[in-house]
This record gives structure tokens, sequence and C-alpha cells, in this order.
């Protein structure tokens, strides 16, 4: 099962919000950290929602710079991207 994949707590975190907010349904069960959400079924409006679910759970906000495909592509790129946000924040 490869949803199972370990990646620190982050990536669990991110793993779960992408399982309940990206609307693959029984297709989560195929994802791991490096799948890319939209090949495997996410649109672009459950990217929002996926979004917002990312900005409450780790209390930050996305610039507008970042609100691109690429940054929501896979549970790895929203990783690199709330690390980045969180090391500016400091």
């Amino acid at each position: 099962m490869r949803a199972a994949q370990t990646g620190g707590p982050m990536k669990e975190r991110i793993q779960k919000l992408v399982k309940d907010n990206a609307g693959l349904g029984a297709g989560f069960e195929q994802i791991d950290h490096s799948t890319n959400l939209y090949r495997a079924g996410m649109t672009s409006y459950a990217s929002v929602v996926l979004m917002i679910a990312l900005e409450n759970e780790f209390s930050i906000e996305f610039p507008d710079g970042m609100l691109s495909r690429s940054v929501f592509e896979s549970i790895d790129s929203i990783a690199a991207a709330i690390e980045s946000l969180q090391q500016v924040e400091q």
C-alpha cells in the first residue's frame, strides 16, 4: 500500500488533508508523496479547497506568486512550499 509511505509529521498532515479535501475518493490509496495529484483526478476547484485547508492547518497564507499548479501538484511540492513559507516567517 503506497499511501502508507512515511515522510515525517508534516507530510503525514498534508497527506491527511489531501485525502480529505482533494476529491480523489478511492483513488487516494494509489497516491504516494510524488504522485501528480492533478493526474490522479484532483480538479482546480478541489485544489482551492485543499489550499484553504492547508492554510488553516499550518497557519500560513500562500502568496499570489505561489498560486500555481506546480505548487499543489504533489505532497512533496506542497511540503516544499510550506517549508519555504515557514522559513520566511521565522
